[in-house]
């Protein structure tokens, strides 16, 4: 005969059993649509085709920030973050259990009882602490990614008006031999000069057209490499606007030392630190033995059911975490160590690109005052005395060879002073291009 008071505490028990089972089974039936609803809100990368209109530096910027894959990756890692961030503030699953002694209804003895383990130590919140420290690192890594995204372009972009300010120069150049060596071709034919000085004038073209042609090929190749930051590896634009003349400022010591201190790469090596003490926290929180309450009715043939209730805490006699609590410390020392490390790595290497910026700006100074002025004044006596039989076409390839080499290093040094300008916003992070657009 069944006994109505086990009926009495079995049913309770059962319902609310029934409710967890129920509730935990529709949690994970709705887990696969809440998967697909965040997989299907987030959008895959897509390359952009820029506009076929010239372009600036600012709209390039705003090109690869919101096209470029690298940061795509970086942002799908931070938003990731955000299912660690739930998943540290659950609180562990409750456990049903049933237990049945012997078989045969005479002596059969039936027990239902749910177990709740109770958290201890701060777990919970050591393990919320860790999580938003993994966020803040993932949108370190983002910061510091669209600051080598931007100084990438702002290094490429110059590189393009580097090209086209190269073909300019071959364009006039060409131009220069040319009429040089219509000139000696008249010459040798009224018998002034000799045939070998027509042959010298048509090398020093066919010479100028080499760097022409390969002028046209650098441009080819910086522009796929500037629409590539933002995932074009096919450029629309034909040419960029800027004047290279506009020498970017060289940065006091003292500015410097201020922004290596507020440099992403810096505070993404800072975040890490704090992310290592958090996950010390979790790992000592875990010494602390966590007990389990247990709450049940057991039934026994021919007697009174009997309420369970029962505590168990595990005993830390052999497994004290200690080993993950000595590796999580360590790492933590390391995590210091690298934030040294960085600083006075990055402290040098920005000062070297200083001094290579301030190297450049006096090359492009001197070349700009002294030496072009001076070639181009040299070319001109030189063209007007051999058109007036005064010098002799060696006098005149030679101030002729001059004025192209004074040009070509002229632009190799103003590409020098941006690449460097561009370097030191690689390391730093700056953004002073896009505020003073």
């Amino acid at each position: 005969m069944r006994n109505p008071a086990f009926h009495s505490v079995l049913l309770p028990l059962s319902a609310a059993a029934l409710t967890i089972v129920s509730g935990v089974a529709a949690a994970q039936a709705s887990l696969p649509d809440f998967v697909s609803s965040i997989a299907s809100s987030g959008t895959a990368h897509t390359p952009i085709a820029e506009p076929a209109t010239p372009l600036t530096l600012v709209r390039a910027i705003q090109f690869a920030l919101a096209n470029n894959p690298e940061i795509a990756v970086a942002r799908s890692e931070y938003a990731a973050t955000e299912g660690a961030l739930i998943q540290g503030q659950a609180r562990p699953n409750p456990e049903l259990s049933f237990m049945q002694e012997d078989t045969r209804s005479a002596n059969r003895t039936s027990a239902l009882q749910i177990n709740l383990p109770i958290e201890m130590g701060g777990k919970r919140q050591a393990r919320m602490e860790a999580s938003q420290r993994g966020r803040e690192l993932a949108a370190a890594e983002l910061t510091q990614r669209q600051g080598e995204v931007r100084a990438a372009v702002i290094g490429a972009f110059f590189d393009v008006l580097s090209a086209q300010e190269r073909i300019r120069l071959a364009q006039e150049t060409l131009s220069l031999t040319h009429r040089v060596t219509d000139i000696t071709g008249k010459r040798v034919v009224a018998g002034k000069i000799s045939p070998v000085e027509e042959t010298k004038a048509r090398v020093a073209e066919a010479q100028v057209k080499v760097e022409l042609s390969q002028a046209q090929g650098d441009l080819r190749g910086s522009r796929q490499k500037l629409s590539s930051l933002w995932g074009n590896a096919r450029p629309r634009f034909e040419r960029v606007e800027g004047a290279i003349v506009d020498l970017p400022e060289a940065p006091s010591v003292e500015s410097l030392d201020r922004r290596v201190a507020l440099s992403p790469s810096l505070r993404r090596n800072e975040v890490e630190l704090q992310r290592r003490v958090a996950l010390t926290r979790v790992e000592q929180t875990k010494r602390t033995p966590d007990p389990t309450i247990s709450l049940g009715v057991k039934r026994a043939p021919e007697s009174t059911n009997q309420i369970l209730f029962g505590v168990s805490v595990p005993l830390p006699f052999f497994d004290g975490n200690q080993g993950n609590v000595l590796e999580a410390l360590r790492r933590e020392d390391k995590a210091r160590d690298e934030i040294t490390a960085h600083r006075l790595r990055l402290h040098s290497e920005v000062l070297q690109v200083r001094e290579r910026l301030l190297t450049a700006r006096t090359e492009v100074d001197v070349l700009r005052n002294e030496v072009l002025p001076g070639a181009v004044s040299a070319y001109e006596a030189a063209g007007t005395g051999f058109d007036a039989g005064k010098f002799s076409f060696l006098e005149t390839l030679d101030a002729q060879r001059t004025l192209i080499q004074a040009r070509v290093q002229y632009l190799r040094a103003l590409a020098e002073t941006h690449r460097a300008a561009a370097e030191i916003e690689r390391l730093l992070g700056d953004t002073s291009v896009e505020q003073k657009q």
